[in-house]
């Protein structure tokens, strides 16, 4: 751990344990306050980096139950959910992907064999990238298996590595990973985290069909599109090459398998407004299908050999921490607080629309993106009362922050993509301030009128 770190850290646990012992003002129990500190201490580390999040989770746990702040069927609740399972049908789908080469298969077919143009091979990555988090449900293993493919795809394309424009190809493809993956709602961690608060707390599904409808045009299309854009102007470059690559082997039988697998998931995501089957449980039957012998594609040592369960438990805290805070009062106390700060009017929706937009987009930045959602989704009750409407929208609203990303270190997968690529973060920056900055004051509107059009605001 670096100075600033442990400095920083340091801090953080202060502030926890003078917000633990501090007197709770009138009106308030020594609960909220306990809860507060607790808040402080966990969102602290998994901001900081300090700890492994499944470390600050297991911590979280321990601390929740030897504190007394709530029930342990509150604090574990997160177990219970549905998007749990989402979380770990996902690992092992993603895995089987990865270890058979179906990923690897389908960004190569995608790309071809072909020499693009600069513009032409940045929006391939782009759509190659939005491609797979329909198909692979976790943004770690997308860009751990992207980065190199397309690393390779650029260099081929006389894109030495470290020249502008390789770096723009990687940078396309990370960015676009993260951010156009939060509109799929099985791509990305903190979109999983908002769908089990929805549920833990409010009993609230989040139906995929419903859930892509509301993000994918802007945040999907529209954001996708602005990458490319950003990435042609901000690292300029012209490729060239005789476009040989090496000829893609014969597609095995467990490939095939798991490909139909894959294909029957998200068939059946895509319409389980229909057949009402949770997305959760379709990825666990996926997952156990996948690695049953003779039927499915890979052995079902790869549950104990390959699969890292820290995000299962991670996100089984996140999501945990938002029942804490609802249970102990302490939801309704910061919300009461903020309510004071911000103006939320009924029947002023695109006031209203923007502002929690962007509020949510700032929090992203305190406590980073995963996190986002477990600190705004308990107050969204208040949201929807203040505003007037459905749940379903106030809710919502988290995702349109969290798909922002002003500085890599929101969004741990960016961050993993950049080491692994070896990229600077002042290069980062040249394409996720212009983007964030575009984000806020032209698709947040943009997202506004989308939702205005399709009645998300209700009548």
């Amino acid at each position: 751990m670096s100075r600033p770190v442990a400095l920083l850290t340091a801090l953080i646990v202060g502030v926890a344990a003078a917000i633990f012992f501090t007197p709770p003002p009138a009106g308030v129990s020594v609960n909220v306050m306990h809860t507060g500190g607790l808040l402080v201490l966990v969102m602290g580390l998994w901001a900081t980096g300090a700890l492994p999040e499944s470390l600050t989770a297991l911590i979280f746990f321990a601390l929740a139950v030897l504190l007394g702040v709530a029930k342990p069927e509150v604090i574990f609740s997160g177990f219970t959910s549905g998007t749990l399972w989402l979380v770990l049908g996902g690992l092992v789908i993603a895995e089987a992907v990865r270890m058979t080469g179906l990923g690897e298969r389908i960004a190569r077919v995608a790309l071809g064999t072909r020499v693009w143009a600069y513009p032409q091979l940045i929006t391939a990555a782009v759509l190659v990238a939005v491609v797979l988090a329909f198909l692979m449900p976790a943004t770690v293993g997308r860009i751990l298996l992207l980065v190199p493919i397309l690393a390779a795809v650029a260099e081929r394309h006389g894109l030495p590595a470290g020249s502008p424009g390789h770096n723009g190809v990687l940078f396309a493809t990370i960015v676009a990973s993260f951010q156009c993956g939060t509109a799929i709602l099985p791509a990305n961690a903190p979109n999983l985290v908002l769908a089990g608060a929805a549920e833990t707390l409010y009993g609230v599904n989040l139906i995929y069909a419903e859930y892509l409808w509301a993000q994918f045009p802007v945040m999907g299309i529209v954001k996708g599109a602005l990458i490319i854009a950003i990435v042609c102007w901000m690292f300029p470059a012209r490729t060239c090459g005789d476009g040989d690559a090496a000829e893609l082997r014969p597609m095995s039988g467990n490939e095939k398998r798991l490909a139909v697998i894959v294909l029957i998931s998200l068939a059946l995501w895509a319409t389980d407004f229909l057949h009402g089957i949770r997305p959760g449980w379709i990825a666990l039957t996926a997952a156990v299908v996948s690695m049953l012998p003779r039927v499915g594609a890979v052995p079902v040592t790869l549950f104990q050999e390959r699969i890292k369960f820290g995000s299962f438990f991670y996100i089984g805290a996140v999501l945990g921490l938002g029942a804490v805070m609802l249970d102990s009062g302490f939801s309704k106390a910061f919300g009461d607080v903020l309510l004071s700060v911000i103006r939320l009017e009924p029947g002023a929706d695109a006031a209203n629309f923007i502002t929690l937009s962007v509020m949510s987009t700032l929090a992203s930045m305190i406590v980073t993106n995963p996190a986002q959602p477990a600190l705004l989704s308990p107050l969204a009750g208040h949201f929807a009362e203040a505003t007037g409407w459905p749940i379903q929208a106030a809710l919502m609203t988290s995702a349109v922050g969290f798909s922002t990303l002003l500085l890599p270190y929101q969004a741990p997968p960016v961050v993993v993509g950049m080491q692994l690529a070896h990229l600077k973060v002042r290069d980062a920056l040249r394409l996720t301030v212009p983007l964030a900055l575009i984000s806020v004051f032209a698709l947040i509107p943009l997202h506004y009128l989308w939702w205005r059009v399709i009645g998300y605001f209700g009548s």
